[in-house]
């Protein structure tokens, strides 16, 4: 019940930013980049960038600065104050609306500089040093070779999600895997010469496929995207990267171990379908700036029953495990003997044909015995790997429901921004948003073009569906999470009204 009243009485706060409009004749736009890379690390693989993007009206001004960093505060090493402190310098300098400047993390794990805030300042100032008159184009693209949801429906109804912190169970207990969204979103900004001044790119995928050496620092596959994008348009363009999205979406063969783990090729993938979309891109048949910043209360959740429940699981794997007379060496060289030859593992055939015509069944014994001692032993490897996602998941829901309490109350206010630069339409959050999140607002919204960016202006950790959530503490996405199942309704009611009001 309280819930659904404080569904029924959400904070619409901050009415004083309501939309506003211009059509072609006053549109114009800046951008700009700046490398962010922390000054100590050695290798660098790609760097890192803010990168900036100012659109001004005859009644308004929007900016929008994307940041390779894992996040905008919270986690990483973006500091808590960031935002607010660069939205009240550029306010200051600029005189911008602070809710009119939108800070969208790419969530590469890349180590940024600690003078990323000036440098973030710095951006701004120069892509609004930079205005111009400027038309708008939107279009799409298509990229599905490069990502995989990560989360797996066991055959039990359970699900688990692909992580390095811990194993995947067998095979045999897989049943389907999730969705992904391949569509890429593009708003290219054009300069009255037809050259590309900007392009904004919006995609869903974790970009932490990482670099060959482990010490390395990167912007990951989308900074390679973005990279080839800039290499093949016009001198100067800015191409900025916009995470969707991503929560649950990895990298392909995220788990592979055959291979040196490298971003650039997923990345020359993304930008060159991409490229695509941007020279496919249509003019829109009007320029509207429309900007709106709101404030949203939702539920945080009480995990204590679920900790409880998963302390006792936790237990009852620790007691299940079986006393066994191999060790892993043993186990090694038996497994490979049984499944070399599952009928004669310890000597050739005609050894087993000749005890079989005498009547002795002593290696038949001995192998039988083995394959028992082999299914313990394996059974307590699984359930070793199982006890490993317990306790990974188990210190998040601890972690988070110590959060919850300490908050002081039952609610987490969040920013959600809605945007419309011509035929282009997008609603943010500051979660990493699962992909059924955003195929469903891209379904119901009435603008064609709409599209979904999570990781934005702050962070508050996974946002899951509430269908997801009824499997809290079996995959990373349901326990790394402090909302209760009610906000994705609410949320997704605002969303609603936001699109309409567009």
């Amino acid at each position: 019940m309280y819930y659904r009243l404080l569904s029924l009485t959400l904070l619409l706060t901050n009415l004083a930013f309501l939309p506003t409009q211009s059509h072609a004749a006053g549109l114009k736009a800046g951008a700009a980049k700046i490398d962010i890379t922390h000054p100590s690390k050695k290798v660098v693989e790609i760097p890192l960038l803010s990168r900036a993007l100012v659109l001004k009206s005859d009644e308004s001004t929007l900016v929008i600065v994307t940041m390779d960093v894992v996040s905008i505060g919270e986690i990483g090493s973006i500091p808590d104050d960031f935002q607010e402190n660069v939205r009240a310098r550029i306010e200051r300098s600029l005189g911008i609306p602070s809710r009119n400047i939108m800070f969208n993390a790419s969530h590469c794990h890349g180590i940024p500089s600690p003078k990323s805030e000036d440098l973030t300042v710095e951006v701004i100032e120069q892509a609004f040093s930079r205005l111009e008159p400027v038309t708008l184009r939107s279009g799409r693209a298509h990229e599905d070779r490069i990502q995989e949801n990560r989360r797996m429906k066991l055959k039990d109804g359970s699900e688990i999600d692909v992580r390095h912190a811990y194993s995947l169970p067998a095979n045999k207990e897989i049943e389907s895997t999730g969705p992904i969204d391949p569509e890429v979103g593009i708003l290219r900004v054009d300069k009255p010469n037809g050259k590309t001044l900007a392009v904004l790119f919006n995609f869903a995928c974790h970009p932490i496929q990482g670099t060959p050496v482990s010490s390395g620092d990167t912007s990951d596959m989308t900074g390679y995207a973005a990279q080839v994008i800039e290499d093949n348009l016009d001198p100067g363009t800015i191409a900025l990267f916009i995470q969707g999205c991503g929560g649950d979406i990895n990298p392909l063969a995220y788990k592979d171990v055959d291979h040196p783990r490298h971003a650039e090729v997923y990345g020359n993938m993304l930008g060159l379908s991409t490229l695509k979309g941007i020279r496919r891109a249509k003019p829109n048949d009007d320029q509207r700036l429309i900007v709106v910043n709101e404030t949203l209360s939702l539920p945080r959740s009480n995990l204590a029953p679920r900790i409880a429940e998963l302390e006792q699981y936790r237990e009852s794997l620790v007691n299940g495990f079986r006393g066994t007379t191999l060790n892993l060496r043993q186990f090694i060289h038996l497994t490979n003997k049984h499944n070399l030859a599952p009928d004669a593992p310890s000597y050739h055939i005609s050894r087993y044909l000749h005890d079989e015509a005498l009547g002795h069944e002593e290696l038949k014994i001995m192998d039988a015995n083995n394959k028992a001692a082999m299914n313990t032993y394996l059974g307590n490897i699984y359930r070793m790997e199982e006890l490993t996602r317990v306790n990974a998941n188990l210190r998040l829901l601890k972690m988070h429901q110590q959060q919850n309490v300490d908050a002081g109350k039952r609610t987490v206010d969040v920013e959600v921004m809605a945007l419309r630069l011509g035929n282009f339409v997008m609603v943010t959050f500051p979660g990493e948003l699962t992909v059924p999140i955003g195929l469903g607002i891209k379904k119901r919204s009435p603008h064609p073009n709409t599209f979904v960016a999570g990781y934005t202006n702050g962070y508050i950790y996974y946002c899951p569906t509430a269908d997801q959530l009824k499997n809290v503490g079996g995959a990373q996405e349901d326990s790394d999470c402090i909302l209760d199942p009610q906000w994705q309704e609410i949320f997704e009611a605002k969303v609603t009204e936001l699109l309409n009001r567009l």
